[in-house]
């Protein structure tokens, strides 16, 4: 098949988002995730408060994962090109 994702092929899928939206999606999930944070501490109703602060968790572990591999990633891949002396 065509589309299959293949260990090797993995750098050759396109990428579906623009680079800036791609590139601003983990400062975004931490940004909804204080805001949900936030907002657990000042909703009363129902449960509402236990939601927002799940979510807001959620996000923002998320978020920080996403940050820090796409960092990994860039270092590694920075890496691969220098001269490695034994």
């Amino acid at each position: 098949m065509e589309n299959e994702l293949t260990p090797g092929k993995l750098n050759d899928i396109a990428m579906w988002v623009s680079k800036p939206i791609y590139e601003s999606l983990p400062y975004f999930y931490l940004l909804a995730g204080a805001i949900s944070l936030g907002l657990s501490m000042y909703l009363t109703y129902w449960y509402l408060p236990t939601i927002c602060f799940v979510v807001g968790l959620i996000c923002l572990v998320g978020g920080l994962v996403v940050l820090l591999k796409r960092r990994d990633s860039r270092v590694a891949n920075r890496r691969v090109g220098q001269r490695q002396d034994y």
